[in-house]
């Protein structure tokens, strides 16, 4: 959010980007839409959050290693080498593989809500086999895609590589694509941050209802109707 901000401030006003200058105001934001998003029971159940997420991710992926592509293809040759960033000493190194091990473990987080997952599956056939048929697949897709950004990236900025791809292409061009792509995190994580915080909020909510068994306001479900989309009950 506060990259698309920025980077529509230095189109109209020339202005560097000035990263954290509007982070603040985007937090309160995108709590306000948790906090909403809450509302609906098993939001974690509806099918067509997954089918957006899958989209979402394609569409930032293909983004971030399409213009990686064309960096490289301008630039003429591939930045960086097959041994990495250089570091003062050996140390440096290994910690540096640490924690370049650290982030790849951390880019798989569905694994802490993976029996919450399969709770949720159909059976026959058999929960297990459903989830470990569709963990296969989805790691195998989600490692291509990781490795497609970080090679690309790599190859486009070399030791200069930023930690978000796409900050790399804030002020390139065409603008409207780099924003498209970081609109897409925005719906994705926007998303997958509720699905992560339905314990806390049902915990709160049920201990909500435990204090205050009389109040209609805590208690109370009402019918939310979007358009295109089915009708949502909260509570």
């Amino acid at each position: 959010m506060s990259s698309i901000q920025n980077t529509a401030r230095y189109r109209n006003t020339g202005s560097e980007p000035t990263p954290g200058a509007v982070d603040a105001n985007n937090m309160i934001i995108f709590g306000i839409i948790q906090i909403v998003l809450s509302q609906i029971p098993n939001f974690h159940n509806i099918q067509w959050l997954s089918v957006v997420a899958a989209i979402m991710s394609l569409g930032y992926a293909f983004t971030g290693v399409g213009l990686a592509a064309v960096k490289v293809v301008e630039n003429g040759y591939a930045e960086g080498s097959t041994k990495g960033i250089p570091a003062s000493s050996a140390i440096s190194k290994i910690w540096l593989v640490a924690q370049a091990l650290g982030n790849i473990a951390f880019s798989y987080p569905f694994s802490v809500i993976l029996i919450e997952i399969q709770d949720t599956l159909k059976s026959p056939p058999a929960e297990n086999i459903t989830m470990r048929k569709a963990s296969t697949i989805s790691v195998i897709i989600t490692t291509f895609f990781y490795l497609c950004c970080g090679c690309a990236g790599y190859a486009a900025f070399g030791d200069d590589t930023p930690g978000n791809l796409l900050t790399g292409f804030a002020l390139s061009k065409p603008h409207w694509l780099v924003d498209f792509a970081n609109a897409c995190i925005i719906i994705h994580l926007v998303g997958a941050y509720q699905v992560y915080s339905q314990p806390l909020f049902a915990n709160f909510e049920n201990w909500l209802r435990f204090k205050y068994p009389e109040s209609k306001f805590v208690n109370q479900i009402s019918l939310l109707k979007l358009p295109l989309l089915p009708a949502f009950q909260l509570n």
